[in-house]
């Protein structure tokens, strides 16, 4: 954990603040006249961006995402963007939006076919040539996507989510706005929230964390705990979404270099046979992960544990050694549900922990979870 010696991956450039979305159309065109812009279910929240292109000489069409991306809708997204002779690709919505995005990008060059370049279901084979020019906006403070080399797809034959991965696939341009956040719905802030503040936690906890990965998790945390329990309980609030998007963007940042742990090791095998969202499912998992993790950690993770349980209780209350039930008992009064409400049967349990045994994000875990504790905590999010 922490070695001196790292390697740190991240988009080309990244812009963050309030108003970056403005150089969206500028940028673009400087990639080509000819774009594809991916968005969400309603095209009217991107119309904004859509005519902004337009007005400014761009042939613009729009692609829509109105759900977790799968293969189907990855191949319809390439030959939508083939069709137009795209130059470009740009992502306005969430992590499921700036994932197809990402995906589409980097298939349009392709020549072999998608499964060959999927890993678990599929040969995990490298690009074979350079994705087309992609910018993500995001607008939503959860996946930090934005950031990341992979787009996490539904495989609905093989009942899993799988990733398609390359070091290219990192955005050119990122340009987060926190701006494009405000006024979210209070559950999908929750839910978001919960994902972005559990991809800060399990980065700095995890067995391949950095210097580097290290201090953009420390910086994050107890900003990220704070703005979301503002926003939940209080209210819109301009400061706590922008720290919600720090907290985002930096969970991006660490977890594309540092790795993850045991929560989405077992939210990727849950999404690939229910339709249980996966920030909320992120949320429900990560206090009975941390309390696993906790029991048998020792040494520098132990100390590191430590901390993430001082942070969650200066931001909800209580002693630190309660804290991931503070945190579970705060979640569900805002009105997250268990894992079965969100529709994971009980029978699933035994192969959604088989198969997070066997997941990349497990290697990232600071300590051992067998299947026998996968299951526990599978149990006790239920």
């Amino acid at each position: 954990m922490s070695d001196a010696a790292f390697t740190f991956l991240t988009a080309g450039e990244i812009c963050f603040g309030r108003g970056v979305a403005g150089k969206a159309v500028a940028r673009a065109l400087g990639f080509g006249a000819r774009v594809l812009m991916v968005h969400g279910a309603n095209p009217a929240r991107a119309e904004w961006l859509m005519e902004g292109l337009r007005g400014a000489g761009a042939e613009v069409v729009g692609f829509a995402c109105g759900h977790e991306p799968d293969v189907g809708l990855i191949e319809a997204g390439v030959e939508a963007a083939r069709d137009h002779g795209a130059q470009v690709v740009v992502s306005l919505g969430g992590g499921a939006v700036i994932d197809a995005g990402k995906a589409v990008a980097a298939l349009v060059p392709a020549t072999r076919p998608m499964l060959d370049h999927m890993e678990v279901v599929g040969r995990g084979l490298p690009l074979e040539a350079d994705p087309l020019p992609f910018i993500a906006l995001p607008t939503t403070a959860g996946t930090g996507a934005e950031v990341t080399k992979n787009a996490v797809i539904g495989v609905p034959e093989a009942g899993r989510k799988v990733s398609l991965r390359d070091a290219r696939m990192l955005p050119d341009l990122a340009l987060v706005d926190p701006g494009l956040t405000d006024g979210l719905p209070k559950a999908v802030t929750l839910a978001s929230g919960l994902d972005a503040v559990t991809q800060v936690i399990e980065p700095y906890v995890s067995s391949k964390a950095n210097r580097m990965t290290d201090a953009l998790c420390r910086a994050a945390i107890a900003p990220g705990l704070r703005a979301l329990r503002l926003l939940v309980d209080v209210g819109e609030d301009q400061a706590a979404r922008d720290d919600l998007a720090w907290c985002s963007l930096s969970g991006g940042l660490a977890l594309a270099n540092a790795g993850l742990g045991a929560v989405h090791g077992l939210a990727g095998p849950i999404g690939g046979v229910s339709p249980a969202p996966h920030g909320a499912v992120c949320g429900r998992l990560l206090p009975f992960v941390l309390e696993e993790n906790a029991r048998r950690a020792e040494g520098v993770t132990a100390v590191r544990l430590a901390e993430v349980r001082g942070w969650i209780a200066e931001a909800f209350g209580g002693a630190p050694d309660e804290a991931p039930a503070t945190l579970e008992a705060w979640a569900r009064e805002a009105g997250l549900p268990g894992l079965q409400a969100m529709g994971l049967e009980p029978a699933q349990f035994g192969a959604v922990a088989e198969a997070a045994v066997a997941s990349s994000s497990m290697k990232g875990n600071p300590v051992a979870l067998d299947v026998a504790c996968l299951h526990k905590i599978l149990y006790c999010a239920g």
